[in-house]
Formats: structure tokens, sequence, C-alpha cells
């Protein structure tokens, strides 16, 4: 991967704001390398064979897995879920990620379904409390205790939680289930290279070429750097919203990702960008007479992937129109006032995906730090399930 701040955004940005900022790489540095909640730095993926010896078991009585686990137990495994399973051909083994909405009329259909395949789950909650992973798990597990005997559901329940503590830790003691650990050091949105995503993508992905990618990226300490201090002074020249921008449809859950993992990090004491995300060129025909000429209050960062499979529609190739429309777009937006980042990637590989994740790990961070917040807790959250245990009478 490759990112290029300067050609489109260098004559947006202010110079003693960029000095300001860049001031701070020591103390910020340092700041990173201090955390309590920096493992995703040094990840263990010594778990990687007993995650794939798990897989083989799954797969030997399975048809299905279902993930059941929200927000940070879920975007990462998902988005990648997404995007390296194909459009329309349908695989032997599908991979359902539940416990992600309240929805009655979207949990009366799965367990439905559920009913008519045989499935496994893989409940993923450190805390073991999480509402709607507790609520899709509860009901998810009635229907295996109707269909299959105690002994098939020993063999069919995988949970992946906190070490010692918790609900579902205690739920392991009791019944024997093969578990999982998230590491203490480690928070939710920055676990992709932890159990909770690993086991879901070894369905689908190669998971030591995402490793290899991941620790590639881990090198990238300066190019997030410079990122962040863009981001940063954006913010001081009233570029609030930072809009990702990306060309491949099966990209709309990892532009969800990264909205969690800015938004949970940065969002905090009346600070912090925006992050919006949107898929072109549909969107162009929506939002794009506002980033075009309506309020200018935010900056774009495209994902550029140079090589895609290709599709030949009337002698040319649909990818090389894509790009040609990207370019397009870019400088179109770059001429109505919109400062541009692009993010440069060969190809889409897990392996360039691994590099890119951690990448925007390190940037999130020290976009925190330059923020002057906490990148790793996210007390807001738990602001509204006060409100709903109050409500409940819990």
């Amino acid at each position: 991967m490759k990112i290029d701040i300067n050609t489109y955004m260098s004559h947006f940005l202010d110079s003693n704001l960029i000095e300001k900022y860049n001031g701070r790489k020591n103390e910020i540095f340092k700041k990173l390398d201090t955390a309590s909640m920096n493992g995703w730095l040094t990840p263990d993926v010594s778990c990687v064979s007993d995650i794939l010896r798990v897989r083989d078991k799954v797969l030997s009585h399975s048809k299905c897995l279902v993930v059941i686990g929200i927000g940070g137990s879920f975007l990462g495994s998902c988005a990648l879920y997404s995007m390296f399973t194909p459009y329309f051909k349908k695989r032997d083994f599908q991979v359902i990620f539940a416990g992600t909405t309240l929805s009655s009329s979207y949990m009366s259909e799965l367990l439905e379904y559920l009913e008519t395949v045989d499935f496994s789950i893989n409940v993923i909650s450190k805390s073991g409390t999480t509402m709607e992973t507790s609520l899709t798990y509860s009901a998810i597990k009635n229907v295996m205790e109707k269909k299959y005997s105690k002994e098939e559901i020993l063999e069919r329940i995988i949970i992946t939680t906190d070490s010692v503590k918790g609900n579902l830790r205690s739920e392991v003691k009791e019944k024997g289930y093969e578990s999982f650990i998230i590491p203490d050091n480690i928070g939710g949105r920055y676990s992709l290279l932890t159990p909770a995503h690993l086991l879901p993508l070894s369905f689908c992905i190669d998971i030591n070429e995402l490793i290899t990618g991941y620790q590639e990226g881990l090198k990238l300490k300066d190019e997030a750097f410079s990122y962040a201090v863009v981001r940063r002074s954006m913010f001081d020249q009233e570029k609030v919203v930072e809009n990702f921008v990306t060309y491949e449809n099966n990209f709309y859950y990892y532009m969800e990702w990264l909205k969690q993992l800015f938004g949970e990090t940065e969002g905090k004491e009346g600070k912090g960008l925006f992050p919006s995300s949107m898929i072109h060129t549909r969107d162009l025909h929506s939002l794009g007479q506002f980033v075009q000429e309506g309020n200018k209050i935010l900056f774009e960062t495209f994902f550029y992937i140079k090589n895609m499979p290709s599709c030949m529609v009337d002698g040319r190739n649909l990818h090389d129109i894509n790009l040609v429309v990207e370019d397009s777009v870019i400088a179109a937006h770059v001429s109505g006032g919109v400062p541009c980042i692009v993010l440069e990637l060969d190809n889409l590989t897990p392996k360039v995906i691994g590099e890119v994740s951690s990448f925007f790990f390190l940037a999130a961070a020290f976009s925190g730090f330059l923020f002057d917040v906490d990148p790793f807790n996210q007390p807001g959250v738990e602001v509204y399930k006060s409100e709903v245990r109050s409500r409940l009478g819990e």
C-alpha cells in the first residue's frame, strides 16, 4: 500500500498546524509504546494452530457457523468475510453474523433458518454481558437444545471471551466448550488479530496471509503519523468530517469497521472527526452533489485499487473505466474545495488488507493522542446501556 497525502492535499494544508502537530511525534510515539491497551502492536498469534483445528472440526459436522457478537467483536471479521466472499457464487460453508441487532423479524427468520441446517455457533464477548449478544445466544441455544443432543451441543459451541472472568468463561468451565481468549490488553475495535476475528475468518481466507500483511503494516508508523497529523489539522480548519470512499461494493463492511475504529477512538470530550463513507459510483448519484458544492465540512480518503479481475464491456476493461472515474472525481472534488487523500493498493488480498488494517490502527491511535483523548476507551457507549437497563428494570 502507498498513501498519497501531498498530490491533492498540499494547498489545503496550514503549514503552522502541520509543524505544531509534527512537533509532538516523539511524545505520541512514547504514549503508544507505554499504553496499557497496546497489545495489538505485538499480537500473540500462537493460537493459529488451535483455530485451524477447531475450524476443521466445525467443517466436519456443520454447514454453517453463526458468529454472535457486536461492535468490535464482529465488524473486523464481517468486513473481511464480506470482502473475500464471492458476490453470487454460493459457498459450501456459510458464516452468519448475528447478535448485531434486536430486530425481532430478523431473529425469527434466523431461528427458522437454523432449524433447517446443521450449524455451530461462536459466541464472542469479552464481558459476557453485552445485551445483544446474550439475547441472541439464548435464542439460538434454545434451537440447539431442541435439535441436538448434549454431546452434539458440546461439539458445536465455541466461546471467545475473557481469560478468567465473566459469564461466558464460567460457562466454559462448567460445560467444557471449546474456547478462545480475548487478551486483556486489546480492546474490541483493535482486536483483528485475536481469535475473535481469526476464527471466523479462517473459514474464508488464509489467516496466515492476513497476519503477515498486518505485521508489515505495523512498520508504517511514520506514514500513519503523517496521516494522523493531516487529519488533526483538517479538524482545526473546520473540516470535521472524513469521508472514506471506495469503488468496490464488497468494501461496505470495511467502511463500517473504519467508522467504528475512528468514531470510538476520537469521539470524546467534544472532539474528533465524524467518519462517514460512500461507495462510488452509486453515491455520486445521491450525495455527490453535496460533496461537490455543499457545505465544506469534509475531506476525503479514497481507496484506489490498481488491479482487479478483468471484465470486458464493449471492448474496454470495466475496471479501467472505474479508475478513470475515480481520478476524475478526485480532481473534481479538489477543484470544488474538498481536500483528498489517496490510499493506493496494488490489489485486494488478505495480505494487503492486513497491512492496511494495522496502518489504520496506528493512525487511529495517533489521532486520539493528537486530540488529547484516550484512544482505547469508549465511555460514551455506556450511557445508552445504563438508560436501557434502567428502563428495563434491570
